[in-house]
Parts: structure tokens; C-alpha cells; sequence
């Protein structure tokens, strides 16, 4: 009896080994839990959706999409243990994190194990200037953000502007960025701090911005803080200008602020899913929609989905899941005209060549409407 229970445990092994070997394992790092849960169970959804109609046709070099998600929680130290799971799951590739400090904390880690990672969220600009040979992403950085935000705030007209962010890798990078690029436009900077994350009052440091009188308040931040500055800004009965980064892009933003309170705030942001204008992000998202019975929220979603055709385009294009191969292909031979947010090629640092952003206005109903959309630094709508 003994030597048969071993021999179907042998056998047990050897079907689970032989159905390891027919996959490809694409890791998915991202929150899905905690504050930005609802964007990294976005990611997942839209990375599974597509998953789903490749692994329908077949696959790729003869064998099926295995996608691996792996929580890390929006923190450093889960960002250490989620990239340590995936490298001892043997992954080809990784999409994610979310946030730039998140991303950091994950990015020698997969490099040290020869491992793609594609973020399809986090723009702050060091993470590609590292060089890492297997680092890419799909989102464009913050020194193009700061341009749009800076370009928007002079046609405006508005002369005297306050900076505000939290002090975070993401935040900092996007404030010396906007502060750099205002200064050489003219613009005079009359106000430079930041804020302490996770507050709900920050009554303190808007009473110092007001007494700074400037005519714009820029703040690179995430829209949890965003939401309470709007709020108590507007209990203050100050009315001037508000313009944040895509940080501040996420739809709970109205509910932290209330409508009232939001209405009027500017922020740059990658085009919303709606404001998307290819027909292969129309079919997505209807795909998607049609699928989960709702639609996709969160652009982050889109990107993490541009992150998952990229790695396995790479893949058939040089029929190997060989990491260098791959590596090389993406900084010099890939290109795809038909990415979900417009064409997706690379540079040698691994950022996405072509800019693409939205300026969006909330409206009295909280609804978020683009001005004007910029790709390749021209205004496409």
C-alpha cells in the first residue's frame, strides 16, 4: 500500500512539472489590497481578460498564458516580498507596480534575477535612468507630465504659483520637475513645501499657501491627499486654482472631496479609458465591459494591459523566453503600431517613446472632462 501511495505521489509530480512546462508564467505585481486595491485589481482583470483570448488561440510558441498575481500591498517592504515570490515562481516576465516608490523597491530584484519587468504606472523619472537592461514601461514619465502641467498652467495666464507635494519618490521627482521647467518659463514660484501623507487635516499648510497669495496651487500627490485639500480649501472659501498629476486621476477623488469642492480642479493625467481613441482600445474596453459587467475605471488598467501585449509580442517576435532576447528586441527591433494607448516602441533606457496626456477639468457632477489631449507633443483632441 505504501509503494502505491508513493508511486501516485510521484505521479501527481510528474502531471503538475509537465503542466508547468506547457505555460509561460507572466507575474502580475501589484496592490490588491489596501488603498489602491481597486486599481491593482483593475490591472488583474484586464491582464486576465487578455490572457484568456490569447491562451483562446492557441497560446504562444505552442503553450497556454499562465498569469501569476502576486499582492504587494502598495508598500516597499510588500513590493520586496511580492518580487522575491515571483523570481522563486520562475516568471518570464512581470507587469507592475503601481506606484513608483512600490516599483523601486522591486526593481533590482528582478534585474539581479534576469527577469522583464514592465511597470505600467509608476513615471517617476530615476527608475529608467538606472539603466536597467530588463526594465520597461508602458506609461509615460514625469518630466513629459511637468510639461503639459507647466504648458497648461500658462494658458491660463497665470503668473505666481505655489508647490505643494508629499514627499514621496513619485511626488518629489514631479514637483523638481514642474519647479525646474515653471522657472525657465517665467513663472514665479512664491511657495515650496510638503505635506506629510495620510493626514485628514491640512488646514495648517493651506493657510500658509493662501498667505503666499499665488494663482495656481500645483500639488504632486495622490489623489487620498488631493481629495482633503480640495475639501478644506473649499471650507476656506479660496477660490484659486487647483492642478494636480495623475496621481490625482482616480475616481474616488470626488467621493474624498466632495463634488462641490473638486469642481474646478485640474489635473494631467494619460487619457481616461474613455477618452481613448483607437479601435483597438474600443474593443478592450467593450471586451472588458462585456466580460465583467462593468467598465474599466482606471488607465492603469490600460497600461497594465499594453504591459501584457508588449511581453508576449516580444515573446513570439523572437520565438524565446530567453530574457536577454527579449531585452535586446524591446530597445531595438520592437515595435507595435497597435497598442491599446497608440503605437509602443522603446528607447535605451527602457521608457516608452511617444507622450500621451490629457488635460481634464472635474465638472459640477464630479465628472472628470478632458480639454485637451496631447500625444507626440501635438494636440490630437
Amino acid at each position: 500500500m505504501k509503494k502505491i501511495v508513493c508511486f501516485s505521489i510521484f505521479l501527481l509530480f510528474l502531471t503538475a512539472f509537465a503542466q508547468a512546462a506547457d505555460t509561460i508564467k507572466i507575474g502580475l505585481m501589484g496592490p490588491l489590497t489596501g488603498p489602491w486595491g481597486n486599481s491593482g485589481k483593475e490591472m488583474k482583470l484586464a491582464v486576465d481578460l487578455l490572457a484568456q483570448d490569447i491562451n483562446s488561440k492557441g497560446g504562444v510558441l505552442g503553450k497556454k498564458i499562465e498569469i501569476v498575481a502576486v499582492n504587494d500591498e502598495g508598500t516597499t517592504q510588500g513590493a520586496v516580498q511580492a518580487a522575491l515570490e515571483l523570481v522563486k515562481l520562475n516568471v518570464t516576465a512581470v507587469i507592475g507596480s503601481l506606484t513608483s516608490s512600490v516599483t523601486e523597491a522591486s526593481q533590482n530584484i528582478f534585474s539581479e534575477a534576469k527577469i522583464i519587468q514592465i511597470t505600467n504606472a509608476s513615471t517617476a523619472v530615476r527608475l529608467t535612468e538606472k539603466k536597467l537592461k530588463y526594465f520597461f514601461r508602458t506609461c509615460p514619465r514625469d518630466d513629459e507630465q511637468s510639461r503639459v502641467i507647466v504648458q497648461t498652467v500658462q494658458k491660463m495666464n497665470l503668473k505666481k504659483m505655489a508647490i505643494v507635494h508629499d514627499n514621496g519618490l513619485y511626488a518629489k521627482g514631479l514637483a523638481d520637475d514642474v519647479r525646474l521647467l515653471a522657472g525657465q518659463k517665467g513663472l514665479t514660484i512664491v511657495f515650496d513645501g510638503s505635506l506629510i501623507p495620510g493626514r485628514q487635516d491640512y488646514s495648517d499648510i493651506l493657510k500658509q499657501i493662501k498667505d503666499s497669495n499665488p494663482d495656481v496651487v500645483f500639488f504632486a500627490g495622490y489623489y487620498q491627499e488631493t481629495g482633503v485639500l480640495l475639501r478644506q480649501k473649499n471650507a476656506m472659501g479660496w477660490k484659486v486654482v487647483f492642478i494636480g498629476g495623475d496621481g490625482a486621476g482616480n475616481a474616488d477623488l470626488t467621493l474624498i472631496a466632495g463634488k462641490k469642492a473638486a469642481e474646478g480642479f485640474y489635473f494631467v493625467s494619460p487619457p481616461l479609458p474613455d477618452d481613448l481613441i483607437s479601435k483597438e482600445a474600443m474593443a478592450f474596453l467593450a471586451d472588458y465591459k462585456r466580460a465583467y459587467g462593468f467598465p474599466v475605471r482606471s488607465i492603469d488598467a490600460v497600461f497594465a494591459g499594453d504591459a501584457f501585449r508588449v511581453i508576449v509580442t516580444a515573446i513570439d517576435e523572437t520565438r524565446s523566453t530567453d530574457p536577454d532576447k527579449i531585452a535586446d528586441h524591446l530597445h531595438t527591433g520592437f515595435v507595435d503600431p497597435s497598442g491599446l494607448t497608440g503605437s509602443i516602441n522603446f528607447n535605451f533606457k527602457g521608457d516608452r517613446l511617444n507622450d500621451l496626456y490629457g488635460i481634464y477639468r472635474v465638472d459640477a457632477d464630479g465628472r472628470f472632462i478632458i480639454q485637451r489631449m496631447f500625444q507626440y507633443r501635438q494636440i490630437v483632441k
